[in-house]
């Protein structure tokens, strides 16, 4: 690892904060998709009972 000198603690602190929403935004997205693709799924059943 770079010497960083007196800003280490900041540049880690701000990798940790960075990796931290990356992995949020990850699983809020993987949720929604499940969510969108059950929903979807609820739609084509009801659709395939009418016809």
């Amino acid at each position: 690892m770079p010497d960083l000198g007196k800003y280490a603690q900041a540049v880690l602190a701000s990798y940790a904060v960075s990796i931290a929403l990356i992995i949020a935004l990850l699983v809020v997205s993987i949720l929604r998709a499940r969510k969108m693709k059950a929903q979807l799924n609820e739609v084509e059943g009801r659709i395939k009972s009418n016809g």
